[in-house]
């Protein structure tokens, strides 16, 4: 993912109480005639468009109704269906700030901003990710075997804390209020406690 070039602007999909982290798939069902135009325009071009969570009724300022911080994504798999709406899976690749909204399109679009993660002291990041990895271990320990084995070997492939809280947070928080605070925060040593927490209290099933 890092070898991929984001544009200056994108399409943005506003959705209430939604939040995509960076290296999370979310499904979606395109059909809003605004958002078949953005799409079909993503699919002409690079195949990026942003997710947004909307935190207020849509008005002439979309700043005002849309999260600061979302998530661009790469569309992994898109069909359309017969009555003109798709079905496609959205892949996350990197945070970013919409710096300006642009109203002249027909659907939301916004200049973005990477926001990059970072973790201090970076001594200390091996054991700040096996103490996230405990908590999920903890909360998870009721599961099956073979599902616990597939989870673990999720986040081992995480290089860094950013990404091993990215999947974290993508995968087990439910509170759209926390996942969104979770996703503004640039630091992942303050999200780690956070998610340790959430984690204490969860009750993890098969389900999910």
């Amino acid at each position: 993912m890092t070898s991929l070039e984001l544009p200056d602007r994108c399409g943005v999909m506003l959705l209430p109480d939604c939040t995509l982290f960076p290296h999370g798939g979310l499904p979606l069902r395109i059909f809003e005639p605004r958002y078949r135009e953005m799409l079909e325009r993503a699919l002409e071009g690079d195949c990026f468009f942003a997710i947004a969570r909307r935190v207020a009724d849509e008005g002439e300022d979309l700043a005002e109704c849309a999260a600061k911080i979302g998530t661009i994504g790469l569309v992994r798999a898109s069909r359309e269906q017969e009555d003109g709406t798709s079905e496609l899976l959205l892949h996350g690749v990197m945070r970013v700030r919409f710096t300006q909204w642009h109203p002249e399109y027909s659907y939301p679009c916004a200049s973005i901003q990477p926001q990059l993660l970072y973790f201090d002291p970076e001594n200390q990041a091996e054991a700040a990710m096996k103490t996230l990895r405990g908590a999920v271990e903890d909360a998870i320990r009721e599961l099956p075997d073979e599902v616990q084995k597939g989870i673990l070997s999720l986040l081992d492939r995480s290089d860094g804390p950013g990404l091993m809280t990215d999947i974290v947070s993508q995968q087990f928080v439910h509170d759209p209020d926390l996942r969104q605070h979770l996703l503004e925060l640039d630091s992942a040593g303050e999200r780690i406690p956070l998610l340790c927490e959430y984690l204490r209290n969860a009750t993890i099933s098969h389900d999910e």
